[in-house]
């Protein structure tokens, strides 16, 4: 069952209908949406035809990593009421998660271009999306590069997104052609900021190194917010180590489940 609820919530919602003039037109378009607007979730799925208000068409959804990729895909899953491999699926380097009814998928830029190093024309695929475009790497360009070639060259038809929250959109649409620029504005909520120094000296980073002292303060800081405040809270560490030795110093907190 489609949960209609979660989906009423997300703002790009109301830019859905300027979104699909634009690929039904020229062809292409830059969406600028900010993070929990439903710009990598919702936006597929209403131009995939999953959600009952537009023709059925195969999406295909390019993240620049393997977890944002994982996570897209459950999530759309869930928000149509599925297990991931039936409408949405996913594949990244080792892992492939399909059906024969799967409409949208969700892929690595990775694998994006290996794909398009196969078979250039992506039979089967009507809409591109290059989730989180202003992440510019390698996989990234040159999968660009190849559906601009494609477009222009083979499958005039094939209709392309750029989405970020932060791109240069102007510059997209550039690229793009003259593509439309469609923006979809957030929700903001109130913020407060406090200001929790280290108690003692803390080395700078040197390299991949950050020193013990640091990530003690950040543990200590993360119990004070729980203590302080209601509600959960999301932590920033530079990496999988980082993370391991906070979540280890936070041991095993009352009523807290900690998530790495």
């Amino acid at each position: 069952m489609i949960r209609t609820d979660a989906l009423a919530q997300l703002p790009v919602r109301s830019v859905l209908p300027a979104l699909r003039e634009a690929l039904d037109g020229p062809g292409a378009a830059v969406l600028c949406a900010p993070p929990g607007t439903g710009k990598t979730t919702l936006v597929p799925l209403a131009l995939a035809g999953l959600l009952g208000d537009g023709p059925p068409r195969r999406v295909l959804v390019a993240e620049p990593r393997r977890i944002a990729a994982r996570a897209a895909a459950r999530r759309m899953a869930w928000l149509l009421g599925e297990e991931p491999g039936r409408s949405v699926g996913h594949t990244v380097r080792g892992e492939r998660v399909v059906s024969p009814e799967t409409r949208v998928e969700v892929v690595t830029t990775g694998v994006l271009v290996r794909r398009l190093q196969r078979d250039q024309e992506l039979p089967g695929v009507d809409v591109v999306i290059i989730d989180e475009c202003h992440e510019r790497h390698l996989d990234a360009d040159t999968a660009a590069a190849f559906l601009l070639d494609v477009r222009a060259a083979l499958r005039p038809e094939l209709r392309l997104v750029a989405a970020s929250a932060t791109t240069d959109a102007e510059g997209w649409a550039r690229l793009l052609g003259g593509a439309p620029v469609v923006t979809a504005e957030g929700v903001s909520h109130p913020v407060e900021t406090v200001w929790a120094p280290p108690p003692g000296t803390v080395r700078p980073p040197h390299g991949m190194r950050v020193d013990p002292a640091l990530l003690r303060h950040v543990a200590a800081t993360v119990r004070r917010a729980l203590a302080e405040r209601e509600g959960d809270v999301l932590c920033f560490l530079p990496g999988v180590g980082e993370i391991g030795r906070v979540a280890g110093e936070l041991g095993a907190l009352p009523g807290v489940e900690v998530l790495q």
